[in-house]
């Protein structure tokens, strides 16, 4: 038995889902314990590269079949069609589970994400893709508004982009206003699986730039565990709030970011890499750990990094307005917006022949 399988036998409450949609790498993830995967312009920039033998002839043909689309009209019918696919597999788990396992995260596109509207409109055309869509939109002031109308109309949404307590509450409660609203009317949300990222790997490079960048000494240790001090306290917020949200942790860089969450009720989005070093640890000791707390001295070696308060304290660190501001979110934004350029450009070869 893998270490994955191990760890979901033991922990049924923590789940792991395949951080793609390849569905090469998401049969392995499956077969070790893995209940769903995701979607977003640079994952299927990445598949598409890997795997392009196997979908050449569909891009070629998707052109072919609508000679008036432009190339941003076949990427996104690419993501789709990648998506679809992988749901597949999911199915299953999917209905069975009623809802609460074997999902697909599709990606709204990055650049609308200061326009809650834009977002709402695109989620709502992917959600109705495949039934266990879950539908990703980075977490902004306009995207934490687009939260809430989503889960009114019973979507359930993936909140991305995402680095910090304060992002982390404000979907939390963005979430919780929608269930009730649609509660309210008697509509049904039993099948409904809201959940929030955050990418812990994201918030610790994002530190470790600004410690590099300062006259601060702060061992290399508590920068490895910022992300992890940040989960951990959401994680405990949400419990005591009693969201409906589950958190899900993203971006590993390191086995703090698996290992010190064993246990919780909390979703891992692993790539196939981390999965493989994971699965093989025979080191590893599967057991309860999110419940124990970040070394304190650790903890307040971070404390003197005024972006790592920011990311940690849940109401004095960042307000909505700031979200899009907060560096982490810059950076990983200007990725996924370059990613999705990339994924255009692949297209446009297809099509300027």
């Amino acid at each position: 038995m893998s270490k994955l399988n191990e760890m979901v036998a033991t922990f049924p409450q923590t789940e792991f889902w395949n951080d793609s949609c390849s569905c090469k790498e998401l049969a392995y993830a499956i077969e070790n314990g893995g209940s769903g995967a995701t979607t977003n312009p640079v994952i299927v920039g990445n598949v598409l590269k890997k795997e392009l033998p196997d979908w050449e002839d569909t891009i070629k043909q998707v052109i072919a079949d609508n000679p008036t689309w432009t190339e941003d009209d076949v990427a996104w019918d690419i993501i789709g069609k990648l998506g679809t696919k992988a749901s597949k597999l999911l199915l299953p788990m999917f209905e069975e589970s009623h809802g609460q396992k074997g999902r697909i995260s599709f990606q709204t596109n990055a650049k609308y994400y200061c326009n809650k509207d834009l977002m709402v409109e695109q989620a709502c055309k992917l959600a109705a893709l495949v039934p266990n869509s879950q539908i990703k939109a980075p977490t902004s002031k306009a995207g934490v508004e687009a939260f809430e109308e989503l889960t009114y109309r019973g979507i359930s949404i993936n909140a991305t982009v995402s680095f910090t307590c304060a992002q982390a509450v404000a979907v939390g409660e963005a979430v919780e206003r929608g269930l009730k609203r649609r509660e309210a009317e008697g509509l049904d949300t039993s099948w409904m699986h809201p959940v929030c990222t955050i990418m812990i790997g994201r918030t610790d490079d994002y530190l470790k730039n600004v410690v590099k960048a300062s006259d601060m000494c702060i061992p290399a240790e508590a920068l490895d565990l910022a992300g992890v001090a940040v989960m951990k306290n959401a994680y405990k917020i949400y419990k005591e709030r009693g969201f409906r949200t589950t958190l899900l942790t993203a971006a590993y860089r390191n086995y703090h970011h698996y290992v010190d969450f064993l246990g919780g009720d909390i979703i891992f989005t692993i790539t196939s890499d981390w999965q493989r070093k994971f699965a093989n640890c025979d080191w590893m000791k599967i057991e309860n750990n999110m419940d124990k707390p970040v070394d304190e001295f650790y903890l307040n070696c971070l404390k003197q990094i005024p972006e790592f308060i920011q990311a940690y304290e849940p109401d004095g660190g960042l307000k909505p307005e700031e979200f899009q501001h907060y560096g982490a979110f810059l950076a990983t934004m200007k990725q996924f917006l370059g990613g999705y350029d990339s994924l255009v450009q692949l297209i446009r070869g297809y099509m300027i022949v």
